[in-house]
């Protein structure tokens, strides 16, 4: 088993390197509005409208204007050498109408490419920007703005994936002790990364991936892959610890914890499938490929940790470092199941404070906002940054999101002067909404079938105040056309109401189908209804540390950004300044905590279940789980959450958001709500934590999670409720 896992990661990476898949672009949301304005902009409007079909070189002179014979040269230059950069079809100069600031230092050159692969946007852009050096030549600025999507944002790891593994390392060499124990789960979850990521890379051959993609698999696959192989290398130590034989453990291994990892991982990829119900496709592909990478962190857990385990014997504790791991117990439990027996004696106080702090954690996500992430959060320095505050200081605010209107007319149109009297009314009509400081002359497309004008809002692409003039040029109406509205602000505008729409059902099923698995699984109404609730919770201060850090700013200098284009240098803005979310965040997160926080759920619960079984005591049970699983649940978070926080190092701002969301929500759901909270409700609800009602005792099948072994022993037989003691 070791060999064919080895092989296939092998395999699988270097055919990732040879034959690497392409990723997509694609982030088109069909059935919207900004849709078919993007759609009608490839019906015959000629090269250079089609998504990703323009790039844009801010030429810039910080001492004099652009109009200077040596400059105008220079410029011309440049332009002659963009010529030569493969699938170049136009290219426009600064020096025409609306090319050129009033200021006369800072000008763009449009390219217009034709047959160029928009999943090389990057790659091409780079040419165009090389080819410019004429420009630069004389000490001017040329810089390429970022033309692409949010899916064009490359995302490179390196430094953070091996941070978060040895903060994983040292995690795992304190909790055993013992260096060879250490690097099974490390090297379990990276043989898991390498499988998963080959797959996801060879998929780009047939599936649209989008670049975010293999960012989103390392983060999740690592910290469950990393926990998976933990919960079940506790479980080993502990058995051979109480003087099983080595064959003998790695059965019961496979048997009890190895069907709680299965279960754990399935509640992960139920809810990250549930995003396939968002309407999001972005949001779609996303979730399930981040499940492939659970899927495999599932497959080495139960598979390769067994081989290694049986394969290693007692060495499993060899190379044991002084002073570290050494406890009375082998798995430390004793701390935790006084802990336990603490919350068992005072369950109503601890309920109390716990739903106080949470509610206090909770109470910032009223303040959450919403909004585009423009390249005006991006990193000093880029090219996307510098393009963005050039224009910025050039043009206005809004020449980073003009808003494309396209114009479906009833009856064919000539491109004649003067222009058809409904072309002249549509740049009239979107002129006067309010908000709109610049209409370009409309388009019409070859066919004479539709119409196009470029419209530049007074506000920012992040400014929620875009939005609104979104919504004011789709409420005009010219008689004779049908009007649609694209762009990236309006694209944002069609996500945030298509979310809005789907995201009721998204939580509903995932809420229901987890709540199911729970109920087949401990035959318990009261247990899965609980643990759904619990979940929730944890979402709660999630969401409340995402409005502190980003909504409110009081942490988003703290966490390495950098303020946005147009605020002062002073000391406290480059510390503290709000930081828009994009919309789509939120449900990922959603779906991503929901699953991570039922896998500790799921391994506390079934600890509680099996000490039930033996005495039917329940607030005993209640303290010999938590004892039981603390520490390693402690363990496994901590590993978690160093994996997270890890890649709040990374530059780009969703990855920060998505760190720091998961981070909190991980520390908040194994501390609070499973040290403290869930201990207490269980020990309120006594024996109705397993009550189950006989007609439902009946049809539910018999489902076994923690397998059968001598953890089902009965020790000092109770009479039990119906459904209370059935696997």
């Amino acid at each position: 088993m070791l060999a064919i896992w080895v092989l296939l990661a092998v395999g699988l990476t270097a055919g990732s390197v040879l034959f690497p898949g392409p990723v997509s672009n694609n982030v088109a949301i069909p059935g919207t509005d900004a849709q078919r304005a993007h759609d009608l902009m490839r019906d015959g409007f000629g090269p250079g409208y089609d998504p990703g079909g323009t790039v844009q070189i801010v030429v810039h002179s910080a001492d004099g204007p652009l109009t200077s014979q040596r400059r105008v040269r220079a410029v011309h230059r440049a332009m002659d050498e963009i010529r030569r950069v493969p699938h170049v079809v136009e290219v426009l100069t600064p020096y025409r109408l609306g090319g050129m600031a009033p200021s006369r230092q800072i000008g763009i050159i449009t390219v217009k490419l034709k047959g160029h692969d928009n999943a090389k946007l990057a790659e091409t852009t780079g040419k165009l920007s090389a080819a410019a050096e004429p420009i630069r030549a004389l000490g001017l600025e040329a810089v390429p703005a970022d033309s692409g999507t949010p899916a064009d944002k490359e995302i490179k790891t390196g430094a953070s994936e091996v941070i978060g593994v040895v903060c994983a390392l040292l995690v795992l060499l304190f909790a055993f002790g013992t260096l060879v124990a250490a690097m099974i789960p490390i090297f379990t979850a990276l043989v898991s990364i390498a499988t998963g990521l080959g797959v996801i890379s060879l998929l780009g051959h047939v599936v649209d991936v989008p670049k975010q993609a293999s960012i989103m698999a390392t983060m999740i696959g690592l910290g469950v892959g990393i926990d998976y192989a933990l919960f079940l290398l506790s479980r080993h130590r502990k058995l051979l610890a109480d003087g099983l034989a080595v064959r003998e453990a790695v059965r019961r291994v496979a048997a009890s914890s190895g069907g709680a990892v299965v279960f754990a991982g399935g509640t992960v990829i139920i809810a990250l499938s549930a995003l396939m119900l968002g309407g999001f496709p972005l949001l779609q592909t996303l979730g399930w490929i981040t499940g492939i990478s659970v899927i495999c962190a599932v497959l080495t857990s139960v598979t390769l940790v067994p081989a290694l385990l049986g394969l290693l014997g007692h060495r499993v504790n060899a190379l044991r470092l002084p002073l570290v791991g050494r406890r009375k117990a082998a798995d430390g439990s004793s701390g935790w199941a006084g802990l336990g027996v603490w919350v068992a004696r005072r369950p109503w106080g601890v309920l109390a404070l716990s739903v106080a702090v949470l509610a206090a954690l909770a109470a910032p996500a009223l303040a959450l906002t919403f909004g585009p992430l423009d390249d005006g959060y991006g990193d000093r320095g880029t090219d996307a940054r510098r393009s963005y505050e050039l224009l910025q200081a050039g043009f206005g605010p809004g020449m980073n999101g003009p808003l494309i209107v396209v114009a479906e007319l009833a009856e064919k149109a000539v491109d004649r002067e003067p222009a058809p009297a409904v072309l002249q009314t549509l740049r009239e009509r979107v002129e006067a909404v309010p908000g709109v400081t610049h209409v370009a002359e409309p388009v019409l497309n070859s066919a004479g079938t539709a119409a196009l004008v470029s419209a530049v809002p007074d506000y920012a692409p992040s400014d929620s105040r875009a939005l609104d003039v979104v919504k004011g040029v789709r409420a005009i109406e010219v008689e004779g056309a049908s009007v649609h509205v694209g762009g990236e602000v309006a694209g944002m505008a069609d996500a945030n109401a298509r979310i809005a729409e789907r995201t009721p059902v998204v939580v509903g099923v995932v809420v229901l189908l987890s709540a199911l698995l729970l109920l087949l699984a401990f035959r318990s109404p009261v247990v899965a209804i609980k643990a759904a609730l619990m979940n929730l919770v944890s979402l709660g201060a999630a969401f409340g540390a995402l409005s502190l850090v980003f909504s409110l700013g009081l942490g988003s200098g703290l966490v390495g950004m950098d303020p946005p284009v147009g605020t002062d240098d002073s000391y406290l803005t480059t510390l503290f300044f709000s930081v828009p979310i994009d919309s789509y965040i939120p449900l990922m997160l959603f779906a991503v905590l929901f699953g991570l926080s039922m896998d500790y759920e799921v391994f506390l619960l079934t600890a509680v279940r099996q000490a039930y079984l033996k005495h039917g005591d329940n607030s005993r049970a209640v303290a010999e789980g938590l004892g039981t699983t603390g520490r390693v649940i402690t363990s496994a978070a901590l590993i978690m959450v160093a994996v997270f926080v890890a890649f709040i190092a990374y530059p780009d701002p969703m990855v920060k958001i998505f760190g720091v969301g998961l981070a909190v929500a991980i520390a908040v759901d194994a501390t609070i709500i499973r040290g403290f909270l869930v201990p207490a409700t269980m020990v309120l609800l006594g024996r109705y934590n397993w009550w189950c009602p006989r007609w439902l005792d009946r049809i539910l099948p018999n489902l076994s999670i923690e397998g059968h072994d001598e953890e089902s022993m009965v020790e000092e037989p109770r009479k039990e409720l119906v459904g209370a003691g059935r696997t």
